[in-house]
Order: structure tokens, then sequence, then C-alpha cells
């Protein structure tokens, strides 16, 4: 079976057990291009008809990620909506931060234990780490904030689901966990993931941490991004991801990393996470043609 065959059946199996999927590049970014002019504004496949929304065009009906799949040939992976009933944590381990040592630390400092739930591990030796929301909460994404190495995915994010295929390697399930049915997030832990106070327009705060060349460049992207202002701020994002992706391609940075940080960046000056990742999705393909 090839690696596209065994992303979709992997798909399929998530459907089953009720989540919504869509498909991947190799890059871990949504692989069908969008059907509109840059800068259009569409919910999803849902409300056009037609699929290249990302996030947006995820389901759970068979048939549709059956097709979904049959319009990218070059899948190999898929991601897995979150949101309304599924909150991701992405615990990153690389240069020189531990998330899932982060993770512990704060566990011990709050008092909650962390739980036992469905988790994923991913080919740079991190762990994604799915719980369950409960109903009514909007948790946001964040990158950081939560602590150190520890990345949130919710509305409008999105998780790798297991038996993707990145560049670094296979997405996989715990082999002493398998798939279980999601535990609540720990009420202390939802408490750091949500705001502590309403939403201001302060001056952003963005850090790269890395300090090798590459990740000089990039974080003078994300400048490009947080320097940014209403009315340009699209255009600008897609601008820094397309000179980005030029370091991807050379091998100079991960394809994860350009979308954590300027998707971070762009969050941080008022775009909606899916758009962001849409417009970086969007990028990477241009430079990959």
């Amino acid at each position: 079976m090839n690696n596209h065959d065994k992303a979709l059946d992997n798909a399929l199996r998530a459907t089953e057990w009720g989540y919504e999927v869509f498909p991947l590049s190799i890059n871990k970014t949504p692989i069908i291009r969008s059907p509109h002019e840059k800068g259009h504004r569409c919910a999803g496949m849902h409300q056009c008809g037609v699929p290249g929304h990302g996030v947006g065009d995820a389901t759970s009906d068979p048939e549709l990620v059956r097709w979904l799949f049959d319009q990218a040939p070059k899948a190999v992976g898929y991601g897995i909506r979150c949101g309304a009933r599924l909150v991701g944590l992405d615990l990153d381990r690389k240069d020189n931060v531990d998330g899932v040592a982060t993770l512990n630390r704060l566990a011990n400092r709050h008092g909650f234990n962390v739980p036992r739930t469905t988790t994923v591990c991913t080919p740079s030796g991190g762990f994604h780490l799915w719980l369950a929301v409960p109903g009514g909460t909007h948790v946001p994404n964040s990158v950081g904030r939560v602590g150190a190495g520890i990345d949130v995915r919710s509305s409008r994010g999105y998780l790798v689901g297991p038996g993707s295929i990145g560049r670094k390697g296979e997405y996989v399930l715990h082999p002493k966990l398998g798939f279980i049915d999601p535990e609540p997030i720990p009420e202390q832990l939802l408490k750091l993931m949500l705001p502590t106070e309403p939403k201001r327009r302060a001056e952003p705060r963005y850090v790269v941490t890395s300090s090798d060349a590459a990740s000089r460049a990039l974080q003078g992207l994300v400048n490009v991004v947080l320097r940014s202002t209403e009315g340009n701020r699209n255009d600008k994002l897609f601008w820094a991801a397309c000179k980005a992706w030029e370091h991807v391609r050379d091998g100079h940075v991960a394809a994860s990393e350009v979308e954590a940080e300027l998707v971070g960046a762009a969050v941080q000056v008022g775009l909606g996470a899916g758009e962001a990742m849409r417009t970086v999705a969007s990028a990477g393909r241009g430079v990959s043609a």
C-alpha cells in the first residue's frame, strides 16, 4: 500500500472515531489549492462546494473524505480538525526546548495530573496529546504561550493524524496506549490555556528561540508580519511566507517551524488562525511549484 492510500485509510479510521479530517502534504500543510483569489473570504467547502480551504474542508463523511483524497493524489497525511470537541497539545522537543518537561513542571506547580489520553508520537521526538474540551468553552490557539515547547491547537486549528507521513517520518499512536477516548483537560491546565484578560492591541512580542542564521532570517520575516497593519496583514504574511518557504526548500529550516512562527505572529496581529494557515500553505505551494 502506498503512502497516499495508507493516509486515506487512517483518515477514514479517524472518522470512525468521530473526527473531521482533510488531506495534507508531506509538509503537513493543506494540499488542495484554494479555488479563490487571494483575500477572498470563504468559510469552507460547505459554503462554496469546492475544496481548497484547508481545515475548512474537514469532514467526517467517508465518501467526501475519499473524494478529497482523489483530488489530492500527492497527499501522504491528513489533518484532524480541532475546536468544539478536541483540543490538541503539541509538545515539541527541539532547539533545546522540551515541551514534555515543561508540561510536567506546570503539572507539579499548579497541582494537576497529566491525563492518560490518546497520544501521537511525532517524528521529531515530541508528542500530540488529544484532550476533550468542556462544552461551550472556546480555547484559543497559541504557540508557546502556555509554556516553552507547548503549542495549543483548537478552533480552526488541526493536528496531524496518526499514520501521516512528514518529511522527518511517520506520526504514530503511542504503542502502549493506542486510541482511547480523549480525557478532559484538567481545570488548572485549562486556566493556563485561556486568556487572562480581554484582548487588547498591545505591542506584539514574539521570539524565535533558535540562534542559527536561518532562524534569524525567519525572525526577520516574523517581524514583517508583526509590523503589518489592518488592510495589509494578509499580503505581508503571504510575502513573508514565500520568503520563508525558500529556506524550507533549501533545507535550512523545517516546514513546521515556518508554519508555527508565521501563523503565531499573524494571530497576534489579528488574523484568524485558519486564514493565516491557508495563506502560509498557499505561499508554500507557490514556492514548490
